[in-house]
């Protein structure tokens, strides 16, 4: 198996690239970050018999795509799997936010996605089935104040990845849409979770059983996977609740949390 991973040198990245090497699977990694990334090489390769190739892109420049795709064509590299891992989201409110910081969590989680998507579907090994991971969100599933970009975002790939389940099954491709809850992969990110209390730690998911549970799962022709008992729950009733009401709640929610996420990062 060969695998384009994006976002590699992120916490859910590096779970996905330990998971692949675990398997045997060749890995095609990316991200922004040059040094993240020969640093997990490094670690892959003294640990697993697998080839591993990395090349630093900003993916949401189309001139740094082109370049990576430039090195895959080269060597002739075409791919059985692909994750979309990147990602990012800036906490706060929409307004309190700088401007550009709202535009590049669209131009990552969506414009990148997209292109890579695009690029790598036209790279896949010829007659052999082929899979597509994106990773959405728990806050796909809802009207999220305080993380109305971020949620918006996450809800444009889980529609996206359902309408191209669809469209590309007769050709032989399966897309799977992973949609966690709350995941330890930065320090922003722990400290939201200690600020969400037993709700946090009751919704956060383990990096290594996600992964795992993702490649198995999109490998079997799934299409969804919320990780999580609660979270299944909580999506559940995200849909039967009238929207309105759902944004309030978690407008109420979510300003208890990210008033005491900044009080614990300060």
């Amino acid at each position: 198996m060969n695998v384009l991973l994006t976002g590699a040198a992120g916490g859910l990245g590096r779970a996905f690239a330990n998971e692949c090497g675990r398997r045997g699977y060749n890995l095609f990694l990316t991200d922004i970050n040059e040094d993240g990334l020969l640093c997990i090489k490094r670690g892959l390769e003294r640990q697993f018999n697998v080839v591993v190739t990395t090349k630093a892109c900003d993916l949401t420049n189309a001139e740094s795509v082109d370049e990576m795709l430039a090195i895959i064509d080269k060597h002739e590299i075409r791919f059985d799997i692909l994750l979309n891992v990147a990602g990012l989201d800036y906490e706060g409110g929409f307004a309190e936010r700088e401007r550009e910081n709202i535009v590049k969590i669209v131009m990552l989680n969506n414009a990148a996605t997209l292109r890579i998507t695009h690029a790598i579907l036209k790279r896949r090994r010829p007659r052999k089935p082929f899979t597509i991971v994106f990773v959405s969100s728990l806050a796909s599933m809802f009207p999220m104040p305080l993380k109305a970009t971020y949620a918006a975002s996450k809800r444009f790939l889980l529609d996206l990845a359902t309408s191209l389940r669809q469209e590309l099954k007769s050709k032989g491709v399966n897309v799977l849409t992973l949609c966690p809850g709350g995941m330890v992969t930065t320090q922003e990110t722990m400290c939201s979770i200690k600020a969400q209390g037993f709700w946090g730690n009751a919704t956060t998911n383990p990096l290594e059983g996600v992964s795992r549970n993702t490649i198995d799962r999109a490998l079997a022709g799934k299409s969804i996977y919320v990780p999580g008992i609660l979270n299944r729950v909580l999506s559940f009733f995200g849909k039967i609740i009238p929207r309105s009401w759902v944004a309030a709640v978690v407008y109420w929610r979510w300003k208890k949390v990210q008033d005491s996420t900044f009080s614990i990062a300060r």
